[in-house]
């Protein structure tokens, strides 16, 4: 049986000593799930994954994985599988990225806080982050827990936000920050539709459905929605609902994508090496195929 140990008033819970590698059965796998269902992330420490390691139980937990990442459009994905997320700021030879190189500067928008896989159809579920190499300064991550979000609007306002759905696009997220797409590139990157409120279907609870990708609400004129769209986005990562990590080398961290937002935070990735691996399964029914 595991334990969990809750780090934050709302949500993520830290798990007691297991090696994620060697759980195949089906009743440890249900109750990480049920976890997630309670805490949205959680933490477990010292996870020594290989690459290979860390896809086979992204499978074994979840299912199909999500491969159409913004950074296969830009660059070949250095492990040969695009299933596995580079999350570094080194190249192919393991040296520091030059600041003006394409991979660095599509990665400087996971500062943005954004959910993994909105702009595809169906969307990510659960992400998975594996830390293999971490610097000696602060580079943290910062997640929000949607659901407490969502709880703490007024009723009229749970009124205003049923049945709206939003355009979700990697690109636009990418360019607020000025990265330029080529046509062929936007091409790839049109992204999908998504309903701005979720019934998360493990827990029954309502959560708030934003990211940085969120570029229009369906059928609104653009600044209104957009306007709403970043008030709510203020709304939701008010201190109260939100949990700093601090990584650790080992560390693997898994987060339910329709509960939660996240995002990076800065450091000096001109000087120090980060590392570390995403895997992400889509958002596809039933909850166990794998299992």
């Amino acid at each position: 049986m595991l334990s969990f140990h809750q780090l934050h008033h709302h949500f993520v819970g830290e798990v007691s000593a297991i090696d994620l590698r060697a759980v195949h059965d089906r009743d440890t796998l249900e109750e990480i799930r049920a976890g997630m269902d309670r805490y949205a992330v959680l933490v477990f420490r010292n996870q020594p994954f290989t690459n290979q390691e860390q896809l086979d139980f992204a499978e074994r937990f979840d299912g199909k994985l999500h491969a159409r990442t913004s950074t296969s459009v830009v660059t070949k994905n250095r492990f040969g599988n695009e299933a596995l997320s580079d999350i570094s700021n080194v190249g192919d030879d393991g040296k520091l990225l030059a600041p003006d190189d394409r991979r660095r500067a599509t990665g400087l928008a996971n500062r943005l806080w954004h959910t993994d896989a909105s702009f595809v159809d169906p969307p990510g579920r659960y992400s998975m982050l594996s830390a293999r190499v971490i610097p000696p300064v602060a580079a943290d991550t910062e997640f929000a827990d949607m659901r407490a979000a969502y709880d703490a609007l007024d009723a009229d306002t749970w009124a205003s936000l049923e049945g709206l759905t939003v355009h979700h696009s990697i690109a636009y997220s990418r360019e607020v920050l000025g990265f330029e797409f080529s046509a062929a590139e936007k091409e790839l990157l049109k992204g999908a539709v998504h309903p701005l409120v979720r019934t998360l279907p493990g827990s029954g609870r309502r959560s708030l459905y934003l990211a940085s990708h969120a570029a229009a609400i369906v059928g609104w004129r653009l600044p209104e929605g957009r306007l709403l769209l970043r008030d709510l986005m203020e709304h939701a990562t008010r201190p109260e609902f939100v949990h700093r990590h601090a990584w650790r080398a080992g560390d693997f961290v898994i987060w339910d994508n329709r509960a939660t937002m996240h995002r990076a935070r800065p450091f000096d990735d001109s000087m120090y090496r980060r590392e570390l691996r995403r895997t992400t399964t889509l958002d596809i029914e039933p909850a166990a195929q794998a299992a």
